[in-house]
Order: C-alpha cells, then structure tokens, then sequence
C-alpha cells in the first residue's frame, strides 16, 4: 500500500509539472509559424500562445495568433503574448497590451500592427507613424471577420 502511494505521488507531480503554463523562447529563423506556416524571423511582431496544459503554439505574426483563434477553443488557452515593439524579442502579456496599426510600420503579414508594453509607448509610436490605439479586446473586434 505504501508502494502505491508513492507511486501515486509521483505521478501526480509529474502531472502537475508537465501541465506547466509557460512560454517558449522562439528560435528567430527556424520556428515556423503555427497558422501561416512561414519561418518565424521578425523579432518585433512575433507571438505565442500557450494553452493551459503548456502546449505551445508560435506565430510570425500578432495578427496570425488572432487568426488561429478563429478555429481553436480559446478557453483552453493561458497565455496571449505578443513582441513588444520596442524590446525585441521580449513576449508580452498581449491581452494588457497597446496595439497601433500603422502602415508606416510594416509586419510580416501586412497588417502593420504591432504591441507596445504601455499605453504611452504605444501614444509615442503613434505620434511619429501615425495610426491607429487598439486594446486586446478592441482588436479582436477588429479582426472579427
């Protein structure tokens, strides 16, 4: 009965730390795009979602997380992260994030939104590129259709 316990245990830890909801670093020039499926390059508007079970998924682009979760079941995700504009590479809590969509500020998949960390970040791009604020939940909207 011990024994049993034991191994009880241990499988219930293994469990609970492979259902780890945490993101991955993405690999700039060989991950794919999970949506899009093109390779993963621009540091700036890359994104990732991560479910609450730890799987991973990556994209090239905000606008192609947005996409994919058209046909997945977004209670099951954790995690929305986006690049912060101004950091690169640095994945950001994307539901808390500025968007600004800009045409003078290109991304991968033509859509010329990017994610800014802040509100005033976000409000410093715009007065240079022009453009325009979007919440999370304001450019779901958006790209509803």
């Amino acid at each position: 009965m011990q024994t049993l316990k034991h191994y009880s245990i241990i499988a219930l830890l293994l469990v609970l730390f492979n259902c780890n909801a945490k993101p991955e670093p993405i690999n700039y020039g060989s991950d794919g795009c999970y949506f899009c499926k093109m390779t993963i390059v621009d540091k700036t508007h890359a994104a990732e979602v991560v479910t609450k079970k730890g799987k991973v998924y990556k994209f090239d682009a905000t606008e192609c997380m947005i996409n994919f979760m058209k046909d997945f079941e977004t209670s099951e995700i954790e995690l929305y992260l986006s690049n912060n504009y101004t950091e690169p590479e640095a994945l950001i809590d994307a539901t808390k994030a500025t968007f600004l969509i800009s045409e003078n500020i290109p991304s991968p998949m033509g859509a010329f939104l990017s994610a800014f960390e802040n509100k005033a970040e976000a409000e410093k791009f715009q007065a240079e590129k022009g453009g325009d604020l979007y919440t999370w939940e304001e450019l779901l909207v958006k790209f509803k259709d």
